[in-house]
């Protein structure tokens, strides 16, 4: 099944502030896409826009051809699943409770999980390797293990897009790499959006990249096109060198920050002219790193 999603021209603000105006981009089938920007620049809005949360100024956003506009929320949840930023739950769930909420738009209102339903909630459990904490109290967790049941109870809707918030704020960063080689696992199933403050992250999974500048302006196209060290100066104020290097006749590509700028009218974007790397080159460079 095709899992495309699209936007066109799409506007919101708060008041008088526009976040963001005239916006397009499309994440095809199976590829990455991260949303990269600086603090209060829409990241997250964004995200609530494109799923129907938020409602457009104007544009639209599209799933599979569709208008997301035009989907219940019960039928989207069969088609999209959203990880919100890590936070702890109000009741005290458990690990098992907690994924199967994931299940609700496959279960009747009045209705018990069914015996699949049971199924597919353990074979994620299983294969996120989180089985042996099912009978635990989410609350009770760390938060590398909160962010794994909280993609858990995502896959479980079975999705064609995955969204995630931030998914590797406020984790250490052998949990960061892990949460960040499950995504790019999952986006050989399913089309994956993430929203993320660090560009490295999306050096290392993505095909595609939308840098937001919090002033209304964006640039989006293939990762290494949108990911460089002139835009990281103009949209974040740092200065940095992107590099590459071999280990094990494998290639990585690093980010080193020299240090934050400070001089007025840095964090304007400055568009792209002409996107000359193709999508099979960026996979071709993602799969020599896997």
């Amino acid at each position: 099944m095709v899992k495309d999603l699209k936007v066109t021209n799409g506007r919101f603000g708060f008041g008088d502030r526009v976040l963001f105006s005239d916006i397009s981009f499309e994440v095809g089938d199976n590829q990455v896409l991260t949303i990269l920007g600086p603090n209060g620049a829409g990241k997250t809005t964004l995200l609530k826009c494109v799923m129907g949360f938020y409602k457009w100024s104007s544009g639209k956003a599209e799933l599979n051809g569709r208008d997301i506009s035009t989907f219940s929320p019960r039928e989207l949840t069969k088609h999209l699943a959203y990880v919100p930023q890590m936070k702890s739950a109000t009741f005290d769930y458990t690990v098992r409770e907690m994924v199967m909420m994931g299940r609700s738009g496959h279960i009747g209102m009045y209705d018990s999980p069914s015996e699949a339903d049971e199924a597919i909630v353990d074979s994620y459990l299983e294969r996120l390797n989180i089985a042996s904490l099912a009978d635990r109290r989410y609350n009770t967790l760390s938060g590398g293990e909160m962010q794994l049941v909280m993609i858990a109870r995502a896959l479980v809707s079975e999705p064609e897009i995955l969204v995630l918030d931030e998914p590797e704020s406020n984790l250490d960063y052998s949990n960061q790499l892990r949460i960040m080689d499950l995504i790019e696992e999952l986006s050989g199933e399913m089309t994956c959006i993430i929203n993320t403050h660090y560009p490295e992250h999306a050096l290392r999974i993505s095909d595609k990249t939308l840098m937001l500048d919090g002033k209304g302006n964006y640039i989006f196209g293939n990762t290494a096109d949108v990911i460089t060290e002139e835009n990281l100066m103009n949209v974040f104020r740092v200065k940095a060198r992107i590099g590459s290097m071999t280990e094990n006749g494998e290639t990585y590509r690093f980010i080193i920050p020299i240090g934050r700028l400070r001089c007025p009218g840095c964090a304007s974007v400055r568009r792209p002219t002409a996107v000359t790397a193709s999508y099979a080159s960026v996979r071709t460079y993602r799969r020599a790193r896997s």
